[in-house]
């Protein structure tokens, strides 16, 4: 369990506790219940990642929304996006292998996470990636619930397949957004698992050598 799990757990364990002395036993139930959901939220369980080359997989739990075709600075690519529930594992992950070319964070609004405009409206930070099956991008989008997204990792970190990279508080979206050469296995409304669901597999190498460059995120047409 995260330790924002412990920290909220501990806040409305002890509220409970309070508030059952001041007044009745029964009164304590909804407190305890929120926290106890709280702790369950915030779980991060291990995942046995595939080791298989020229994977791609899932960096969230939850339901696939959304496959399609888009474009990114004038290129073709192809974009995935999945929907959190507040049930799901929050623990983000490394789809990919490689190397952190940015991670840029904006601000903005909060429309419901499996919203279009979301992807492109919606508070966010992009994380993009240096692979070997070219660049990768990882949306984490806010949602109505979610109000903060956060990114563990640092511009010109490596990763590995399936690594933890950050966290997505409540209800909320991840987009993937990858060059055509990889080919994908998912299509809306497949659940899925983070480091776990194979998303796409490689068909080529279109990313080695690693190029490290300056770029902008994805947003225009996604």
């Amino acid at each position: 369990m995260l330790r924002e799990g412990y920290q909220y757990g501990a806040a409305f364990g002890a509220a409970a506790l309070l508030l059952g002395l001041a007044l009745e036993p029964w009164t304590a139930i909804p407190l305890l219940a929120a926290g106890l959901f709280l702790m369950f939220f915030f779980r991060d369980p291990e995942r046995q990642v595939p080791t298989a080359p020229g994977l791609m997989v899932s960096p969230a739990d939850g339901r696939v929304v959304e496959v399609r075709e888009t474009e990114r600075e004038g290129r073709p690519c192809q974009r995935v996006s999945i929907f959190l529930s507040p049930l799901n594992v929050h623990v983000n992950r490394s789809p990919v292998a490689g190397q952190i070319r940015e991670v840029q964070y904006a601000p903005g609004r909060f429309y419901a996470a499996w919203k279009e405009q979301a992807s492109i409206e919606n508070e966010r930070n992009t994380i993009t990636m240096d692979t070997e099956g070219g660049p990768v991008i990882c949306k984490q989008i806010a949602g109505v619930l979610a109000r903060r997204v956060v990114c563990w990792k640092k511009s010109g970190e490596n990763v590995l397949r399936g690594e933890r990279i950050g966290l997505m508080k409540f209800s909320s979206r991840m987009d993937v957004i990858m060059d055509p050469a990889w080919e994908l296995t998912v299509k809306a409304g497949d659940r899925v698992v983070g480091g776990v669901s194979i998303l796409a597999r490689l068909t080529s190498l279109v990313g080695a050598p690693v190029r490290r460059s300056s770029s902008r995120s994805e947003g225009d047409t996604a």
